[in-house]
């Protein structure tokens, strides 16, 4: 009898213990568990230390709530002009409603993958290849605002949508750089012909200058020089002004002696050119030198002496 109670009371504790065991449940931090009520979703367990009833509840599912990240797979897609490329990327989503993401959809990450690859064929499928290769940013917002609403009812927050790679085939980005190639020469042409046009038109403008220059100087340099000759003729014709009060005072000898003067100062300058060899004094010399002498005379008088100062004061001298 005595084998029997403590038989009893053992199974009786085994029970307890399992029971015990069998309620209690301890949920990870950043998980909820849905606890099901002969088949049917009655609450959620938080993260933490968890009470069921033993054998009437169970868990159902346990869902991961902290930010997930999803791949696209990756797929062939034809753009508006005909050109296929080969597109992947991946999502970043949240689980913020865990009965709805638990009930309402089917393998969440599977039905995200495929609803993803969908509007990405129908997103970019609307866009020429030129559009698509350079507008990755507008078509992530434009999938983040699609796949955003779509999982609402999911209780799923599309948090953000990266496309990795949007690739054409090999032989279409060959002809790509081929074609880039010839624009940066082309360009390159362009801009050595505007270089040369710049240096032409400013060599142009430099010749110009300098031909006005040149003309303003010539110009310069006559205006000096007539200026020179019209000071050089109003001087000559004081001077002969002059030795004509001076003949009209001192009479013919006066007149001689300026005709004499003139006549030295000529003979005087052709003998010290180093070019004569040879000077040859004519028969008049002698004549005019005794009237040369005849006029020192006369010019001793006062009144001529006076005239002739003045005369040959104002006369200047040759080259001047």
């Amino acid at each position: 009898m005595a084998n029997g109670m403590t038989v009893f009371w053992a199974v009786v504790l085994v029970l307890v213990v399992v029971t015990v065991f069998a309620g209690a449940k301890t949920v990870p931090q950043g998980q909820l568990w849905t606890v099901e009520r002969f088949g049917a979703f009655t609450r959620l367990l938080n993260p933490g230390l968890n009470f069921i009833v033993p054998f009437i509840d169970r868990i159902g599912r346990k869902l991961n709530v902290q930010e997930q990240v999803q791949d696209i797979p990756e797929q062939s897609v034809i753009t508006k002009d005909n050109a296929t490329v080969t597109v992947d990327g991946v999502i970043y989503f949240r689980v913020m409603e865990a009965e709805k993401a638990a009930y309402q959809v089917q393998s969440l990450t599977t039905a995200l993958s495929t609803l993803a690859m969908t509007n990405i064929r129908a997103v970019v499928g609307e866009l020429e290849l030129d559009a698509a290769l350079s507008s990755r940013e507008r078509i992530n917002t434009q999938l983040l605002t699609i796949l955003d609403g779509a999982t609402e009812p999911w209780g799923v927050k599309v948090s953000r949508v990266e496309l990795r790679r949007i690739e054409p085939p090999a032989n279409l980005i060959e002809a790509m750089n081929k074609q880039m190639t010839a624009e940066r020469e082309r360009r390159a042409t362009v801009m050595r012909a505007d270089g040369e046009r710049e240096a032409a038109i400013l060599r142009a403008e430099g010749q110009k200058q300098s031909k006005v220059l040149e003309a303003e100087g010539v110009q310069l340099a006559a205006e000096r020089q007539a200026q020179a000759r019209e000071r050089l003729a109003s001087a000559e014709a004081v001077a002969t002004r002059m030795v004509a009060e001076a003949a009209a005072a001192g009479g013919e000898p006066a007149l001689r002696y300026f005709v004499a003067l003139k006549y030295v100062e000529a003979f005087s300058a052709m003998a010290a050119s180093p070019a004569s060899r040879l000077v040859v004094v004519p028969m008049e010399a002698t004549a005019m030198a005794g009237g040369i002498a005849q006029a020192m005379e006369l010019l001793r008088a006062p009144p001529v002496a006076a005239a002739v100062a003045r005369a040959a004061g104002s006369v200047p001298p040759v080259g001047g």
